[in-house]
């Protein structure tokens, strides 16, 4: 006697629920716009940030502002200063201060990289991004040199002229 079994067909496409692009990772909470204008990047790490839970909660809204934000480097521990972090809409009476001080969470070796490179005379810590992956708060910071006032006009100069040469290709385009 044979027993067949039935073919497998593949079950119905589960419609996933429409998770908000922060929250799952495929946008930034917050982005440093300034960070690009004002400074050379060089080396950029990610790191974690430690955060209480009404500060992830404001950062899934959109609540975050790195505009002001910088790194510091002290007793082998890296911080973030002055990265703004509104507070949670339904907090309570514990809900967070918005520009305390908050641990960044690198590795050891990352750490003394930093260190020795910061430690050269006019370079500093920069937040680029905040985002998440995998559930988890990340904040990108890159090693920054201070432009001078001629390099963020030639900046600007190159975005003007970019921005003219991709107006001028979708504008051939259509014809």
């Amino acid at each position: 006697m044979t027993i067949t079994t039935p073919a497998h067909e593949p079950k119905p496409a589960v419609k996933e629920k429409d998770r908000d692009p922060v929250a799952a990772g495929k946008r930034d909470a917050a982005f440093n716009r300034s960070a690009s204008f004002n400074y050379f990047l060089t080396d950029k790490f990610e790191c974690g940030v430690a955060l209480r839970g009404t500060e992830v909660k404001s950062i899934r809204e959109g609540k975050a502002n790195l505009k002001d934000a910088y790194g510091l480097l002290k007793d082998g521990e890296c911080f973030l200063l002055n990265a703004h972090i509104g507070p949670f809409s339904h907090g309570n009476a514990m809900n967070h201060e918005s520009l305390r001080t908050r641990k960044l969470l690198l590795h050891r070796h990352e750490l003394h990289k930093l260190q020795a490179a910061s430690k050269q005379k006019g370079f500093t810590l920069i937040p680029v991004r905040l985002y998440f992956r995998n559930g988890r708060v990340k904040c990108e910071i890159a090693l920054a040199k201070g432009k001078a006032e001629y390099d963020k006009r030639a900046t600007e100069r190159k975005r003007e002229a970019d921005n003219e040469a991709k107006s001028a290709i979708v504008r051939s385009q259509r014809r």
